[in-house]
């Protein structure tokens, strides 16, 4: 990276040309780069090509448009508006790095992290991602991502190209960074991918892939919802044929099939995805119609069992949940708010498959939390089977190889909460990156006051105890360090107690 004769500026030079980013404060933003071509015309449904590049000095001072989506299901929650959408240009990523990266020696540890969303909504470029304040609080370099997602990035119809493509944008992206990174103060030998909810899977099936493995020392994990399978193939071509019939998609051969979806309007083909959605909900199936596919590009054995059985080996792992998990998608379902123990164990039963199973894991939930009322019991029964037996499974597992885990709970609630939202679902990503003003006013961030309430004063220093924690194991594969408190990592003997790390507010800040 080199200073620009321009004042606030810095120019990088990748591969594909030169970009010109912006200081700000202590850190050098560079936002809205093209990793991959633009994936139109030809290139819907197909591979990410690599950019044919430009010449002159590109400017990259504002974030690049997202994939096209619908709003998030979680919108009402964290308060994030949708992102504005274009299949031309989304290909892009931003890079925050510590300014002093250009002047001293040394380069700095690399993080990638990618969006949560449900395989289906959500963007790097918003400001609930911005990661300056991540790369000066760490010392470290930020990029964050955008990739296809929903019909787009999962539509499985490999005899036309689209197989996992989402999964195969991300890996292009670690490649970018792997041969770029240097320019901006960056470490291409010290990359960890990380990310929450359907980032983290994501994240985690890179680690486990053969293409993107290499690349990579480290993951990190935010709440990944383990407990879901890998598109089963023949599952995933069903959905394909369902969706070709919302769309009135036909056609006697492959090609003419593949004209007529690239032919479509991109928001054609988003409402004929909501559509599956619809009918996959009422039909009581709550995984996205499209997601990573078994047996796909990239994904050669299911995430679970390749990441419990070794297939981590010699990657440092950072993995946890937050404490109520499911609330984010409980909390306004009146069917789970009004039930009642009976209806509780019911609806466990349809989930595990059994009704001794379900008791059995109702009354876990029970003893953790004694008077509780069913609907909050139900949330965190099922917050463990869908988040945290997962992280437990894959730690312990590593821990009887000799392969450390660090493992956190993150239990902060919004102030005033009176139990319905909890540290729901979404709830450590205000604190991960400390961008605490993208969530003013969010159900998930509750009221913090303004300057100098203690609120706001013990929200600021939980992002910088947790934001701290994880920069530090980006640099270092520990997330211990000066200032930091002690973080063990995982052993089944000690699962409930010293070996997981909780974050909450402390009660004296401020």
């Amino acid at each position: 990276m080199t200073i620009s004769s321009r004042p606030g500026t810095a120019t990088a030079t990748t591969a594909e040309g030169a970009v010109r980013g912006t200081h700000k404060g202590p850190v050098t933003a560079f936002q809205g780069i093209p990793y991959a071509a633009p994936p139109v015309g030809a290139l819907r449904f197909a591979p990410p090509e690599p950019h044919p590049g430009w010449s002159g000095i590109r400017p990259a001072t504002h974030s690049g448009p997202a994939v096209p989506q619908h709003p998030s299901a979680l919108a009402w929650l964290t308060g994030q508006a949708t992102p504005e959408g274009s299949e031309e240009g989304c290909l892009n990523l931003n890079v925050w790095s510590p300014a002093a990266a250009v002047r001293d020696a040394g380069p700095r540890p690399v993080l990638v992290w990618f969006h949560g969303g449900a395989f289906t909504s959500g963007s790097g470029g918003g400001g609930d991602v911005d990661g300056a304040r991540l790369a000066a609080l760490g010392d470290i370099v930020v990029v964050t991502a955008n990739f296809r997602m929903g019909p787009l990035g999962y539509l499985h119809l490999p005899e036309i190209g689209a197989d996992n493509l989402g999964l195969l944008d991300q890996t292009a992206v670690l490649r970018w960074v792997r041969t770029n990174i240097a320019a901006f103060g960056g470490d291409p030998d010290l990359i960890t991918v990380g990310g929450q909810s359907s980032g983290a899977y994501s994240a985690l099936l890179l680690a486990l892939s053969p293409d993107a493995g290499p690349l990579l020392r480290r993951v990190i994990a935010q709440s990944a919802p383990l407990n879901l399978p890998p598109q089963d193939p023949a599952q995933a071509a069903e959905t394909a044929a369902s969706y070709l019939r919302v769309l009135g998609v036909s056609g006697n051969t492959t090609a003419q099939r593949a004209a007529a979806l690239r032919a479509l309007p991109v928001g054609q083909l988003l409402d004929g995805y909501r559509e599956l959605r619809n009918e996959a909900l009422r039909a009581g199936r709550t995984a996205p119609p499209m997601y990573p596919v078994l047996g796909g590009a990239g994904l050669p054995r299911p995430l679970l069992g390749a990441a419990a059985d070794g297939g981590l080996r010699g990657i440092d792992v950072l993995a946890g949940t937050t404490a109520d998990e499911m609330a984010a998608f409980f909390a306004r379902d009146e069917r789970i708010r009004a039930a009642d123990r009976e209806d509780a164990i019911r609806m466990l039963t349809a989930w595990v498959g059994g009704r001794d199973r379900a008791e059995e894991i109702y009354g876990r939930s029970e003893e953790r939390h004694p008077g509780a009322a069913p609907a909050r019991i139900l949330t965190d029964a099922a917050s463990d089977l869908n988040f945290r037996t997962g992280v437990r499974e894959i730690a312990g597992r590593r821990a009887e190889h000799g392969e450390p885990t660090y493992v956190y709970r993150f239990d902060r609630r919004p102030p005033g909460d009176d139990g319905t939202i909890g540290a729901a679902h979404c709830a450590e990503l205000p604190f991960l990156f400390g961008n605490l003003e993208a969530f003013r006013g969010s159900p998930l961030l509750g009221d913090l006051g303004g300057p100098g309430d203690p609120r706001r004063a013990r929200a600021e220093a939980l992002a910088r105890t947790f934001g701290g924690a994880l920069a530090a194991f980006v640099a270092t594969g520990s997330p211990n360090g000066e200032g930091l408190a002690a973080w063990h990592p995982y052993t089944e003997e000690a699962a409930d107690g010293a070996s997981v790390r909780v974050f909450e507010e402390d009660a004296g800040s401020g």
